[in-house]
């Protein structure tokens, strides 16, 4: 069984979610999400978990898990403004799917936080 390693920047709440899972699986994507978007590679998640998610959110946080590449293989890697920066885009009415082919557990790699306390909060 071939698996791809990916990576997986996410927000709190998100998070959260994801532990209420067992981490297994990734949340549904909310009606103005149409595509899931696993990265290729530790770096590109950890700018978006450091430099997006804490500023919008409070905190941010790099997961990391394995997918079947079967699942994979229909999909093109997209560059999202350079070759560094690649990222699957899924469409969240397949994401179902996509969780089903992950193996084993979704990790937390690294978090990020803020000092600040009313970041992302209404």
């Amino acid at each position: 069984m071939k698996t791809v390693t990916l990576w997986r920047p996410v927000g709190p709440v998100e998070l959260e979610l994801i532990k209420q899972s067992g981490m297994k699986a990734f949340p549904p994507r909310l009606p103005d999400q149409p595509i899931f978007y696993p990265v290729l590679s530790e770096d590109y998640a950890i700018r978006i978990a450091r430099d997006w998610n804490v500023s919008r959110d409070g905190a941010g946080y790099v997961t990391r898990f394995e997918v079947l590449k079967t699942f994979l293989a229909p999909y093109l890697p997209q560059e999202a403004g350079g070759k560094a920066l690649r990222e699957y885009w899924i469409p969240a009415e397949e994401l179902d799917s996509f969780n089903a082919s992950i193996v084993g557990e979704i990790a937390v790699t690294t978090a990020f936080e803020s000092e600040r306390k009313d970041i992302g909060r209404d």
